[in-house]
């Protein structure tokens, strides 16, 4: 059996869960401390994972943010290559952390 489903449907779909990326980057945002948000004011953000390949995030985000936002080099393996750098100099973690 095939079910044929629209672009509309998809977009439909991906709609609420998109809407809650981009609460969740504002909140983020609003709280991280000074020192580190003139840095994402330089460098702006870097979308990484699965969800950085959903089409036009990086622009919706711009639009949202005001920031400069950009897809990580190779978005599904940067998340654990970050970790695994924190992982083996833990004190960064200290340095970005939000408490």
């Amino acid at each position: 059996k095939t079910v044929e489903i629209t672009d509309e449907e998809i977009r439909d779909s991906l709609l609420e869960p998109i809407n809650h990326i981009v609460e969740a980057v504002r909140i983020g945002l609003e709280r991280t401390p000074p020192e580190l948000a003139s840095d994402i004011v330089d460098k702006g953000i870097v979308l990484a994972g699965g969800g950085a390949l959903l089409r036009n995030l990086d622009t919706l985000l711009r639009e949202e943010t005001g920031l400069p936002v950009v897809l990580a080099d190779d978005p599904l393996t940067a998340v654990v290559m970050g970790a695994g750098k924190v992982l083996d100099e833990l004190s960064l973690l200290k340095d970005v952390a939000i408490s």
